[in-house]
């Protein structure tokens, strides 16, 4: 399995309702290698989800190219998995059915039973195949998307905060399931996220944009090795550092009056 994206020279404008033209990202280049763990991190708005889906083959670039492999994305593919921020599952169907769909609707679930079986226990749901969505926590509906992304065996896996409406402590455990996943697959992951933190324990390098239109001002390649402690001085040194390169930590000047 191999999974090297190229982006090169992207930009991608979009029509908002009131009329008024949008540059959502301005001539951005990027090479992320096979088996990467990239975050993309940068204040809302800045084009992040923008990039994720035109490398997704949902959008496709004004001009510039997105390639996988060394072929043009042009639409979405088996190829590619995606894990958004809610769980997305089909409320009418179980999580095992929630899981298999993408494998029927390709017409490739007959002999790939087991496969199922194989990423239900991946993702630590083995017992809950007969559950609902509605029946499980938050951080079980993501690990059950988590499978359903993966149980096609997509080169590259896509996310797009998945973690951003679980409680902190689920987090940091969805966190650590990645982390585990990711080295069982070895497959390249790429994320969005607003979480530096985050970002920190999970990636390989980072890449921080500035605000519209979206523009990388940074590659930063985290220099440390899994578990990743995250009070650590290694870890806190690059948190200060995409503090910085986010303009978060200049400070303000004095107001010039006092109550």
């Amino acid at each position: 399995m191999v999974g090297g994206i190229e982006i090169s020279h992207v930009n991608k404008e979009f029509t908002n309702p009131q009329g008024e033209t949008v540059r959502a990202l301005h001539d951005v280049s990027l090479s992320i290698a096979p088996g990467d763990f990239i975050s993309l991190i940068g204040p809302s708005g800045c084009g992040k989800s923008t990039l994720l889906r035109l490398i997704s083959g949902l959008i496709s670039p004004d001009s510039g190219s997105v390639k996988l492999d060394g072929g043009d994305i042009t639409s979405p593919g088996s190829d590619r998995g995606f894990m958004f921020q809610e769980h997305t599952l089909f409320p009418w169907l179980n999580i095992y059915d929630n899981i298999a769909f993408g494998l029927r609707a390709r017409k490739i679930f007959r002999g790939s039973e087991k496969l199922v079986d194989e990423f239900i226990s991946l993702v630590g749901l083995k017992g809950f195949e007969k559950y609902y969505p509605h029946q499980l926590s938050g951080g079980m509906c993501q690990r059950a998307s988590l499978a359903r992304a993966l149980v096609g065996h997509p080169k590259v896996l896509l996310l797009d905060e998945p973690l951003g409406a679980l409680d902190a402590f689920t987090r940091m455990n969805m966190q650590d399931e990645i982390l585990r996943i990711r080295a069982e697959q070895n497959m390249t992951m790429i994320m969005v996220t607003h979480d530096v933190d985050e970002a920190i324990y999970l990636s390989d390098r980072i890449v921080v944009m500035t605000p519209r239109p979206g523009k990388i001002i940074s590659v930063v390649d985290v220099g440390l090795s899994h578990p990743r402690a995250r009070g650590g001085e290694d870890f806190l040194a690059y948190h200060a550092k995409i503090l910085r390169l986010l303009n978060y930590t200049i400070s303000k000047p004095e107001p010039d009056y006092y109550l």
